[in-house]
């Protein structure tokens, strides 16, 4: 990670945390979004053996002996009970992180945390670390041999650069053991096994515990589109009717048609800046191919500097004039906040967006009641219409080597990422812990959080996600193409030299890791992308 990527996300991601920043710039503070009030009576329903009481509907996060939750818990009991239980578990997570395990949801529910401690009488030491910063600190307690951690938690995309050091353990003695069922077709993750693979897989072992859901998601403003003069004036223009885009031509259209800086509205405001703004680019590359557009050949050739790959940074260069004149400065925190102030026609952001600004309680919201969401825009080839997201940042668990309370960290990652456990964490308005599994989009809480209209096409969304490069050198790799579309959108490079120049870089990137060893990984890789096509409608 360059220094100017590292300032970058430091400054957007520091005082406070991602969900304080995105909240703070959104004018909404958690206290606004409200629980559901409790109910239940402190006891557990017939044949369950752990979850959460106090509240209204919590037996739906309740869970028997023979479930994931069930074994991890009865597993460190029984380890406990034989002396073999550690003390404690001291957790590495992000700041803005920690709320969703120590602060109860709903009213009269215990916290996650708490919960946890009274199963199994073993404490939680939750170390927090700066956002923007997990990877780093992951990897000063890695080479320094510092082993203060039992369990880091950093990027998704990082198992490739960790597991290669030896420095986070392999996982599937465990998994084989005790049945995470992280691919049950009703509450795991979306696509089944491809999707497990996609979260916790390097190389076809299991490295992760997925713990996050930041799929990148499109929404768009419904006041705007459902406006009469508005839909008269786009069809009198274009020639067809205003609805939220299919293609990236009919965003084209549409961010044109909204582009009225003079009136405080932008297009489109899908971000621009360093260290996250290629993921806006790599939405347009992948599109471009059925089923995909794939950044590296079988053979481990880089495929960017080619028509596909100068095509789609012309494209995402030329989508600048329906941003902020200095959209390639804005963060996430200029984003959300010009989004709450009414400010944007569409944009992509985290799946959290609609939970923190389509909220009455939020009165520094000018879009409560004015947001839909759609899936991402894409390109008809062959007489289907290819659609496709991006997943990025997404924190996972994974088990430090230096622990010497491996199966026991396991089984609190098992725990923490079951369905039932996940689903009510997850609602939790503490922190950026993001739903991402089958069972979260239809859990009552979660889709109270963060709108049943939103839930279903973040779903889609999920089904239509390509990885970003989770093998070794991800971060260099990403670097390179991250500078180089910068230079193309300040106008340094031309598009086809940044094309060039990321493929020369990526080329000495794979020699230097070994050509051999990314094969098989980028093949891996492959295996987790989306195939679904879509009609034209």
């Amino acid at each position: 990670m360059s220094n100017l990527t590292r300032v970058s996300r430091r400054r957007l991601l520091t005082s406070g945390g991602k969900a304080a920043v995105i909240m703070a710039a959104a004018g909404i503070a958690p206290k606004f979004i409200r629980p559901s009030r409790a109910y239940a009576a402190d006891a557990l329903a017939p044949g369950m053996i752990g979850g959460p009481t106090g509240f209204d509907g919590a037996e739906r996060y309740q869970y028997g002996a023979d479930t994931p939750e069930g074994r991890a818990i009865e597993a460190v009991k029984a380890l406990k009970g034989a002396g073999k239980a550690p003390s404690k578990i001291v957790l590495g997570l992000s700041d803005g992180s920690i709320g969703q395990l120590t602060q109860p949801f709903p009213t009269g529910a215990p916290s996650i945390k708490e919960l946890w401690e009274k199963e199994t009488g073993i404490p939680i030491e939750i170390v927090g670390l700066p956002n923007g910063q997990e990877f780093t600190k992951t990897m000063q307690d890695i080479s320094t041999k510092g082993g203060a951690y039992d369990i880091y938690s950093t990027e998704w995309n990082r198992l490739g650069d960790l597991a290669e050091t030896g420095g986070i353990a392999k996982l599937d003695d465990f998994v084989a053991q005790y049945k995470p069922e992280w691919d049950d077709p009703v509450t795991g993750y979306v696509d089944g096994a491809k999707g497990v693979s996609l979260l916790n897989k390097y190389r076809g072992a299991n490295y992760g515990v997925s713990l996050d859901g930041d799929f990148q998601t499109w929404v768009y403003r419904t006041d705007l589109f459902g406006d009469e003069a508005e839909k008269k004036a786009f069809k009198d223009k274009y020639g067809y009717d205003l609805a939220p885009p299919k293609t990236w031509k009919q965003h084209g259209d549409i961010a044109a048609f909204f582009q009225r800086p003079d009136k405080g509205l932008f297009g489109s405001t899908d971000l621009r800046n360093q260290g996250w703004g290629y993921t806006n680019w790599y939405q347009r590359y992948v599109s471009m191919a059925s089923p995909n557009q794939f950044l590296f050949g079988d053979d481990g050739k880089p495929l960017i500097n080619s028509e596909h790959g100068i095509t789609a940074t012309n494209e995402y260069v030329a989508s600048l004039s329906h941003h902020s004149p200095d959209a390639i400065s804005w963060g996430w925190p200029e984003q959300y906040g010009n989004f709450a102030k009414g400010g944007a026609a569409m944009t992509c952001a985290f799946s959290n967006l609609p939970k923190f600004l389509d909220n009455a309680g939020n009165k520094d919201s000018k879009v409560t009641g004015k947001i839909g969401s759609m899936l991402p825009p894409g390109r008809e080839i062959d007489g289907k219409l290819i659609s496709r997201s991006v997943l990025w940042f997404s924190l996972t668990g994974m088990v430090s080597s230096q622990s010497k309370n491996q199966e026991v960290a396991y089984l609190l990652l098992q725990w923490l990422g079951s369905a039932r456990i996940y689903a009510w964490m997850s609602a939790n308005p503490g922190g950026y812990l993001d739903p991402f599994r089958l069972s979260d989009f239809s859990d009552p809480l979660v889709r109270q959080t963060y709108h049943a209209y939103h839930m279903d096409v973040v779903r889609e969304t999920v089904a239509r996600t390509v990885p970003t490069i989770n093998y070794p050198g991800a971060t260099a790799f990403h670097n390179a193409l991250d500078e180089n579309l910068m230079a193309s959108l300040t106008k340094a490079k031309t598009s086809e030299q940044a094309m060039a120049d990321t493929e020369r870089e990526w080329k000495k990137i794979s020699r230097r890791i070994g050509e051999d060893k990314l094969l098989e990984a980028i093949r891996t890789n492959k295996e987790a992308w989306p195939t679904v096509l879509d009609p034209i409608a």
